[in-house]
């Protein structure tokens, strides 16, 4: 597959075309791996993915480098590449900074949320659309860090955002993981609209208490999932003829 060197503008920035379209490889199959659609562990060659996903040499590349940067995807010399595989560590440390972060961002919001915004974002995180249990969880997923990026906005805190941000994304990849590959949805009972009262009441207090409680709680069903997902398949998913299985 042969592309061509050509440039387009934004503004007045000339972006090279191969660039523009590693860029968007990159967000495609970021996409692809957050979601566990390529699934942690899997092993693949640099051809097996220009095949699967139609893309030159040049893109290709492009698309790997920033994924082995932002640590998705590592470079095996002579043998391809891996998806980084997921860990019971991996759901420790991201929901412990959670557990830390979260009621810190609840207690700054409260009182200062505009509450039908977050109420519209509850009820997306309850819709269930007429799809399949993988595309349900990836609607969730979205609905939800939505809302939990609505308080931390609110709380005012850009520091504290920017870190919950990423946090949420490592989030998404373990809940798809533990949920998608067990083929069944999340459910988060009436914690957010608990916090929705306390956070347009003003009770810093109570939405910390409450933030901290459905943290915990989400935490352990998340490693629940996450430790029979790894056991039940070992994330056994082929991008192209090699398998490998994600750890323990």
């Amino acid at each position: 597959m042969i592309e061509r060197d050509t440039t387009h503008s934004e503004g007045n920035l000339q972006i090279p075309s191969a660039t523009l379209k590693g860029n968007q490889a990159y967000e495609l199959l970021r996409r692809e791996i957050i979601s566990c659609r390529i699934m942690p562990g899997s092993r693949f060659t640099e051809a097996e993915l220009m095949d699967r996903f139609e893309l030159g040499k040049a893109t290709c590349r492009i698309a790997l480098q920033r994924l082995i940067q932002a640590g998705l995807v590592s470079s095996m010399p002579r043998h391809g590449y891996r998806v980084t595989p997921v860990t019971v560590k991996d759901v420790d440390e991201v929901f412990a900074l959670r557990i830390a972060l979260e009621p810190l961002a609840a207690r700054g919001a409260a009182g200062r949320v505009n509450r039908l915004h977050l109420e519209r974002l509850e009820t997306a995180c309850r819709v269930r659309i007429p799809t399949d249990v993988g595309n349900q969880i990836d609607f969730f997923l979205e609905a939800n860090r939505s809302f939990h990026m609505a308080i931390a906005e609110a709380a005012g805190n850009k520091r504290l955002y920017t870190t919950l941000s990423g946090l949420l994304d490592e989030m998404t990849r373990l809940v798809a993981l533990g949920f998608g590959v067990q083929r069944v949805r999340p459910n988060i009972e009436n914690d957010h609209n608990l916090l929705i009262e306390h956070l347009s009441s003003g009770d810093a207090d109570a939405a910390e208490i409450v933030a901290r409680r459905h943290v915990e709680t989400f935490r352990e069903m998340v490693m629940e999932k996450v430790i029979m997902s790894l056991r039940d398949s070992a994330a056994l998913v082929p991008l192209g003829a090699e398998f490998v299985g994600a750890e323990l």
